[in-house]
């Protein structure tokens, strides 16, 4: 299945509709055919709203929107001439948090007068659950701060390291978190004791970080082939080198994804190609030929389904 919008698809996500693409014109795509209109200005940020009904989105237009097929945009949250950039949710607590600024916002599905606010120092530009959904990690400049979702007062452990962090994510054990830096390096912190370490060497920004192999790999983009580092034992990936799975000098993986339980990597390029390598063996598979523009979103479903997006519009589902 093959789709053409009219906008840079941001995000490609899957729901219990099938294939969503969250585009930069503000509208969700769904695998059906169907368009939703979610955000007057365009769409930032997007995840699988806890259900797995449809797409949770925040846009430049300050909303927090759910959007499904069938159904009018419902707008859960709205802070007029602010962005939304940054949100994430947690199927088993319902808890959808999400970012204005410097202040996190966390709301649950299930319970409307549920509400929390986390203020940090400085603007914060991703934010990621803990496997259990009982901690929220927020990336900012210096670090990353760890707030329990639930609890109104408090003080974050800070999890500090120098520069500007873009993204988050948690190993699956609860017992590392792994930023993306604006430097294009990776930083990890063993979250017990704050033991930190760089992971550096990267030619562009890691835009992209997936989890594979039962938690023992850690894939990422930002490299001519996907950088993929060992996260096995009790110092995960302190003092280990990482591999490059799929290198080739005339590309950039731009996107990565994977399943936790699979040994199967997914890459995205620069070029348009989108290839798939199991990590025992490295042989790659191509499933998509290289294309017109760039590779801007990649997902996976569980049960092996790809939905790609690129930066002119094209979109697809692939069968793996």
């Amino acid at each position: 299945m093959n789709q053409a919008f009219d906008a840079y698809v941001v995000q490609a996500l899957f729901t219990n509709e099938g294939a969503a693409f969250v585009l930069a014109d503000g509208n969700v795509g769904f695998e059906s055919g169907e368009i939703v209109a979610a955000h007057g200005g365009g769409a930032l940020c997007a995840i699988s709203q806890p259900s797995g009904a449809g797409v949770i989105s925040g846009g430049d237009d300050g909303r927090l929107v759910w959007s499904r097929p069938g159904q009018a945009p419902d707008v859960l949250a709205q802070h007029k001439g602010r962005w939304i950039d940054a949100v994430a949710a947690h199927p088993a607590t319902g808890l959808v948090a999400y970012a204005v600024g410097k202040v996190v916002h966390v709301m649950d599905v299930a319970d409307p007068k549920f509400s929390r606010l986390f203020p940090h120092d400085h603007s914060v530009a991703a934010l990621a659950f803990d496997p259990k959904g009982r901690k929220l990690a927020a990336a900012t400049y210096g670090g990353a701060a760890i707030w329990f979702a639930r609890i109104a007062e408090q003080k974050p452990q800070m999890l500090k390291w120098a520069g500007a962090h873009i993204d988050l994510i948690w190993s699956p054990d609860g017992k590392f978190l792994v930023s993306s830096m604006q430097e294009s390096a990776l930083h990890a912190w063993r979250v017990d004791d704050a033991r930190d370490m760089r992971m550096s060497g990267y030619p562009a920004k890691v835009r992209s970080l997936a989890f594979l192999s039962k938690g023992q790999l850690l894939a990422s983009s930002g490299a001519n082939g996907s950088v993929v580092w060992p996260f096995t034992g009790p110092n995960g990936p302190m003092g280990k080198e990482a591999a490059e799975v799929g290198y080739d000098e005339k590309t950039l993986v731009t996107r990565v994804a994977a399943n936790l339980t699979s040994d199967r990597l997914y890459a995205g390029l620069d070029n348009g190609k989108v290839w798939m390598a199991e990590t025992t063996g490295r042989a790659l598979v191509e499933l998509k030929p290289p294309g017109a523009a760039p590779i801007s979103a990649l997902a996976v479903a569980a049960d092996g389904r790809l939905a790609w997006g690129d930066e002119a519009g094209g979109a697809g589902v692939i069968s793996t």
